[in-house]
């Protein structure tokens, strides 16, 4: 195990450390909560925020009572890896949960309604009843959308406006919209699922209040002034269309002129914002009640926040490569056939690649509450320069990463030609900036190294 990797890298969604079994009910929330998103590693023995590497005095013993309040208190079984790790002259436990195919996982004493928790970035966070539902979908492989609606008839459904949305496509009979899971048996009759109600229901907002999406412009960078606002409503990719219109309304237009001929420009990529949009309307969580789709747009940035967080077992670096879990099979099938998503799992790379071309910073993805929101900036963010002495640091930490190693106060001083005490104060600033990490017990660590985090 590669305590010092770990210890450059920030508490997150994956990993936690924990001075001690003080507060046993606190590690207990954070395996149960690891379990039932997606995995992680729980680090003994490290104070969380300084990261001081304190150890424990007896680990063998923590170990076997730790064991025992897993098995004792989580419901259901939780068997997650737990080892006793030297490093240096102490000794850690390192317990790795891998995300459970029996979530959701709960504490016993409060119950499998109340004890049910899921990781939100660094934190742990009480589930509420329609993640809880999620979470026990996903267990025995279902999605929300695919659920039939049994006290509705198959009127219910506009089938002109879906026939519509399928130019060249054939898709026109109820035997067709059955195999796209818009009608599913019940008994001796069809009627819609959830998906086909949300897509091409008469009134979809009549079952789902909060299923359509809102959008407003903002003067500034607040929502101090709002401009103007939109309500897209009438099924799925009417909104969708509406909302997208909105966003090309209110994109400022101006004019380059890199030879004779004038070009028309926008101020943000219309295709990033597509890609990104069919994203929210595929992934929300239509199960939760509350609040619609959002879609924001300020004079730096554009917003796009929709319900749900990201599904069990998914972190945000695994989206931004690439990684993809549908959240509603229906809809992202529909969605497909109307050609609004060209191949699984790829919207999100191809939107931070229109980022990039455009000279724009890739979107920020963040989990906020039980929601998603992904910013597009409209605005490259200034790299402010280095001071030489900065510069030769970066070099120096730079060059020592390459070869699997950070340095130490004395190596820094030595190449830079400083006091061991200016360096620490120099590197101190650097890692209050993010610029620098260092792993070691404290300031007086003869073994304590930095390391460079590039930005």
């Amino acid at each position: 195990m590669d305590i010092a990797g770990l210890l450059q890298r920030p508490e997150g969604k994956t990993l936690e450390f924990k001075r001690d079994l003080s507060s046993p009910d606190k590690v207990l929330h954070t395996l149960i909560a690891f379990a039932n998103t997606a995995g992680g590693l729980l680090v003994l023995g490290i104070d969380n925020g300084t990261k001081h590497v304190r150890g424990l005095p007896d680990p063998l013993q923590e170990e076997e009572r730790l064991a025992n309040l897993i098995n004792d208190r989580i419901a259901p079984r939780l068997i997650p890896t737990i080892d006793v790790i030297a490093w240096r002259s102490t000794q850690l436990i390192v317990v790795e949960v891998f995300p459970s195919s029996n979530r959701p996982h709960h504490l016993r004493n409060l119950g499998p309604e109340d004890g049910v928790f899921v990781r939100l970035g660094s934190t742990n966070r009480k589930a509420d009843p329609a993640l809880i539902q999620e979470l026990r979908r996903m267990a025995a492989n279902e999605t929300f959308d695919e659920a039939p609606l049994p006290e509705l008839d198959s009127e219910a459904l506009d089938f002109r406006a879906a026939a519509e949305s399928f130019p060249g496509r054939g898709h026109s009979s109820r035997a067709d919209w059955q195999t796209l899971r818009l009608l599913a048996p019940c008994g001796r009759r069809l009627v819609p699922t959830t998906g086909g109600l949300l897509l091409f229901g008469r009134q979809p907002e009549s079952r789902f209040p909060d299923a359509w999406i809102q959008c407003g412009r903002f003067l500034g960078t607040t929502k101090a002034e709002l401009a103007d606002t939109a309500e897209c409503r009438g099924g799925l990719p009417r909104s969708l269309e509406a909302a997208y219109a909105f966003i090309q309304r209110h994109t400022l237009h101006g004019i380059a002129i890199p030879g004779l001929k004038n070009a028309a420009r926008t101020s943000l990529p219309l295709r990033a914002a597509r890609e990104l949009l069919v994203n929210a309307v595929v992934h929300a969580d239509y199960a939760q009640q509350g609040a619609p789709i959002r879609v924001s747009l300020f004079d730096d940035r554009l917003e796009i926040e929709n319900p749900g967080i990201l599904l069990a077992g998914l972190t945000l670096d695994d989206i931004r490569q690439g990684v993809s879990r549908l959240r509603n099979r229906v809809i992202g099938r529909v969605f497909k056939e109307m050609g609004y998503i060209e191949q699984w799992g790829s919207g999100i790379q191809r939107a931070t690649a229109e980022c990039t071309a455009a000279g724009l910073p890739a979107p920020d993805f963040e989990e906020r509450g039980f929601r998603f929101r992904v910013t597009l900036r409209l605005e490259p963010n200034p790299t402010a320069p280095l001071d030489p002495t900065t510069a030769r640091i970066r070099d120096l930490l730079t060059a020592a990463a390459a070869a699997e190693s950070g340095l130490s106060t004395a190596r820094i001083a030595a190449a830079i030609h400083l006091t061991s005490r200016a360096v620490r104060t120099r590197m101190s600033t650097l890692v209050e900036q993010g610029l620098v990490t260092v792993v070691g017990k404290n300031p007086r660590d003869p073994q304590r190294r930095y390391f460079w985090r590039p930005r």
